[in-house]
């Protein structure tokens, strides 16, 4: 067996490969050891064909240390964040490997206020599964395992409570939510149902049976797109597998992408909430101008939805998000959510009785460009360095990689946690001013690894 990709933020691997029940065993086992509660652990899964495999050995090795198991079976990972502070657990895990293709499967680990842990527990989950023994305990103290009958209501309840129902529900909108037979179908066709709209779903068994790649780009959603048209709807929502991240297709059929989908729900949220707004330093300046339109400040975290909710957290933000289509409304929870996202997206156009791209017009357009370069780790602080040299007219922040900031574009040059490999994303008014910067960067590495 290879080892699977383990981060502070979980694990991820290839079933048969570098994943197999026993090390899934392992690793949630070395987690749930080295929490101070010792309250039941929620247990759920995305839908993937290999998910039950998992779930079942992860659950039946908690029950043999000791620990009571809560198995909520498929349920997405903002809602699994929600099941965590319902049943009050002392932690949750995620069986998931987000968009990755259809052989991966992966664990994500939830602390007891509902959110994905943050770094500095991921590193002691590393060194805990590096040391781990497993360490069963007598008969009498074997755990139980109890199933969910409801797991959605409490979620959409408190998605429900941040959109104005009544309003949505006299527009009657016609919706197609693509799920792509993952977990977003379960609490999604409540969602739509609740709002009053008249929907079709795709992919809504949620057995992992995947027909394109599961990531919700452009790319992959090119059929989903050319028939957006033919179904007459008013908007299309397209989710990832464990629909923790949105992507919207317009009246029209064109595909407006996953971070229109943050600038958006922003844009709403702030129309009637004053403060602070936290994204990553890797997501689009459109939120910056959505923050300074409304008098809020805009704080930027390192990449990863951990290091986005801890900030929000410090600063008492009142929305945050990544740019991959995950809005994060703590009214909800600290957890990126599509159904959040679907839903004041939805209130949105009521509210202004606007389309989709009517919606999106509104909001000043930005091209981004995304470039991987290979280089050598050992050179990556010499790339940086002459990087820095070469855009000496710009502002730069080491807080994760290396990001520079000019008045109207931006570029982030970042290595990868599991590849020889930096990525260069910027992000201009044109899309050549953007892929000129991802350039500069690829011909600076390749001259430093001659």
């Amino acid at each position: 067996m290879k080892e699977p990709i383990i981060s502070v933020s979980g694990l991820r691997g290839i079933i048969g490969e570098s994943l197999d029940p026993i090390l899934a065993i392992k690793y949630s086992c070395a987690y749930v050891g080295g929490l101070e509660n010792e309250g039941p652990i929620v247990v759920t899964r995305d839908g993937r064909a290999t998910g039950t495999m998992l779930a079942q050995a992860i659950c039946s090795g908690l029950a043999a240390i000791g620990r009571d198991v809560i198995y909520g079976d498929v349920s997405s990972t903002p809602t699994t964040g929600i099941l965590v502070r319902e049943h009050r657990a002392a932690g949750g895990i995620q069986i998931s490997a987000s968009h990755n293709p259809a052989p991966y499967n992966g664990i994500k680990l939830f602390e007891s206020s509902g959110r994905v842990i943050p770094a500095d527990a991921g590193q002691k989950v590393m060194e805990a599964y590096s040391e781990f023994e497993f360490k069963t305990v007598p008969h009498d103290r074997i755990g139980e395992i109890s199933n969910l009958k409801d797991t959605t209501s409490a979620h959409l309840k408190a998605v429900l409570a941040t959109v104005d129902i009544e309003r949505i529900k006299e527009q009657k909108y016609k919706v197609v939510l693509d799920s792509h037979h993952g977990a977003g179908s379960i609490l999604g066709k409540e969602l739509l149902a609740a709002l009053g709209c008249e929907f079709t779903c795709l992919g809504d068994i949620p057995d992992g049976m995947f027909t394109r790649s599961p990531e919700p780009t452009e790319v992959n959603l090119r059929d989903t797109t050319a028939m957006a048209v033919e179904w007459k709807a008013q908007v299309v929502f397209c989710q990832d597998p464990d629909a923790d991240r949105l992507a919207l297709i317009d009246e029209r059929g064109v595909y407006i992408g996953e971070e229109y989908t943050l600038a958006i729900a922003l844009n709403h949220a702030l129309e009637t909430r004053q403060g602070p707004v936290v994204i990553n330093c890797s997501s689009s300046r459109m939120s910056a101008d959505i923050c300074k339109s409304h008098g809020c400040e805009l704080h930027l975290s390192a990449v990863g939805e951990a290091n986005v909710t801890n900030m929000m957290k410090a600063l008492d933000a009142v929305y945050g998000g990544e740019g991959n289509g995950g809005p994060i409304d703590p009214r909800v929870g600290f957890v990126r959510d599509s159904f959040v996202a679907m839903a004041q997206v939805l209130d949105a156009m009521a509210k202004n009785q606007k389309t989709i791209s009517g919606l999106a017009s509104e909001i000043p357009r930005y091209e981004i460009c995304k470039t991987k370069i290979a280089i050598d780790r050992d050179r990556i602080q010499v790339l940086y360095d002459s990087l820095i040299e070469h855009f000496s007219d710009a502002e730069t922040s080491t807080m994760d990689g290396l990001r520079f900031d000019w008045a109207d574009k931006w570029m982030l040059v970042r290595p990868s946690n599991t590849e020889p490999i930096v990525r260069a994303i910027a992000e201009a008014g044109s899309e050549a001013d953007a892929a000129a910067l991802c350039q500069v960067a690829a011909e600076m590495a390749a001259k430093i690894s001659v």
